[in-house]
């Protein structure tokens, strides 16, 4: 009820800003409007990110963005009051958190739970010939990522792209009889993928901001979620589930 009461508060509010903005620009409301819209705006970004840090501290994704957008959107106001300079083209000074995000995911690793749950930083685009070493991994990634190769062979994954696309051919793969799940989530970019005719799976896909189609089924805007699960992917032994999840880009997936 909490969560929903938020997120209603803060439609609502991004509702009443859009039509204010409208009425500034035909000239129904003053200007005095805009020179305060320059104050408010950071407000969005710092509520935008103490929303997704609460989702990280309880166990969802979000604790690496949400503490980003925190201090995009605190430089921002600080800025306004002229206690910092720092605009919102200054976005790329931020860089070095990269770094600090890494060495913070080092603190507090057990060796239980490093078995568990193990991290791996990538840059730049990769072609995956041996893809299995990606697999049981939480990545953090930069750039483009294929897995077409001839026979790659498909195990359980969990995938996270900061920036970039995702390219996953199954009609290349060799899927073995059991039970896979495959989960890929990241702030911008795109994924696509290609499904033969022969493998059972479960789908799950969600925007938070940009379009889905699965298999023609199609949904676009902010917020959307398409779900798909074939005929007899209940009796089948060799199946797939997906999970995939982008803040902002496009999730396309298609059969031959």
């Amino acid at each position: 009820m909490k969560k929903n009461l938020l997120r209603n508060s803060v439609a609502i509010i991004i509702i009443l800003l859009g039509i204010a903005l409208v009425l500034t620009n035909i000239g129904v409301v003053s200007l005095e409007f805009t020179e305060a819209w320059i104050y408010i705006y950071p407000f969005f970004f710092i509520l935008l990110g103490v929303k997704w840090l609460w989702d990280g501290l309880r166990g969802r994704w979000g604790l690496g963005a949400g503490s980003f957008i925190v201090i995009f959107g605190g430089l921002l106001l600080l800025d306004r009051f002229a206690i910092v300079d720092f605009t919102f083209w200054d976005i790329y000074k931020l860089w070095p958190l990269l770094f600090v995000y890494l060495g913070f995911s080092f603190f507090g690793t057990s060796n239980k739970r490093e078995k568990k749950k193990k991290f791996q930083f990538i840059f730049d685009s990769d072609d995956h010939h041996n893809s299995e070493k990606m697999y049981g991994k939480k990545s953090f990634a930069v750039g483009d990522h294929k897995f077409n190769t001839p026979n790659w062979k498909v195990e359980p994954m969990e995938l996270w792209n900061a920036v970039g696309d995702y390219h996953i051919d199954f009609t290349k793969a060799f899927i073995p009889d059991k039970e896979i799940p495959i989960t890929i989530q990241g702030w911008a970019g795109d994924i696509r993928i290609l499904m033969p005719e022969n493998v059972e799976f479960s789908l799950e896909a969600h925007v938070k901001a940009g379009d889905i189609n699965v298999f023609g089924q199609t949904a676009d805007g902010i917020n959307r979620q398409v779900t798909y699960v074939t005929p007899d992917y209940n009796e089948s032994t060799r199946k797939l589930i997906i999970y995939l999840k982008l803040q902002a880009g496009s999730i396309r997936v298609d059969k031959v």
